[in-house]
């Protein structure tokens, strides 16, 4: 007798469908948050398919709810009739507590909710909004040059272990 193997339930399938780098070298990150992403049937495919960006995205706190703005998600090919807007505003679902967190950091400690990573996770899309600080460009140039200095530090060590 022959018995199925089902995957772990501990480690979910997950697949990363973009990242925003861009993100990452405007912007100092200090916290994370994973959020759902509320969208119609014809906005998965058209994701699944990689017709999308979050480059120019950004997170706005309306109402008690958080908004994802700035995110295009092209028309779905066979659609037709059902397609949706690309760049309509879509519901992020967070808990309660993340939220009200979230809106005291935002306006006291005037931080921006940024998309990270958008992803599958099982079968749901989710993002990883960052909560986010702009870097001076003074910032943006000591980052790279320790970028460089590290580079630079581990080609010597691994030219040095070679030889």
């Amino acid at each position: 007798m022959s018995q199925k193997h089902s995957p772990p339930k501990t480690s979910p399938a997950r697949r990363t469908l973009a990242v925003n780098r861009k993100a990452y070298h405007n912007y100092e990150v200090s916290e994370t948050y994973a959020a759902g992403v509320v969208l119609t049937g014809t906005e998965v495919k058209s994701l699944r398919a990689g017709t999308f960006s979050i480059s120019q995205s950004f997170a706005r706190i309306s109402n008690g709810e958080v908004w994802l703005h700035g995110m295009t998600i092209q028309p779905y090919e066979q659609g037709n009739r059902y397609n949706h807007e690309p760049d309509r505003p879509r519901k992020l679902l967070l808990k309660r507590l993340e939220i009200n967190k979230l809106i005291g950091k935002t306006q006291m400690d005037r931080m921006t909710l940024i998309p990270l990573k958008i992803y599958f996770e099982r079968c749901w899309v989710k993002v990883d909004l960052g909560l986010c600080r702009s870097k001076q460009l003074v910032d943006k140039r000591e980052t790279i040059k320790t970028r460089d200095a590290k580079r630079e530090i581990d080609r010597a060590i691994k030219h040095h272990v070679s030889k």
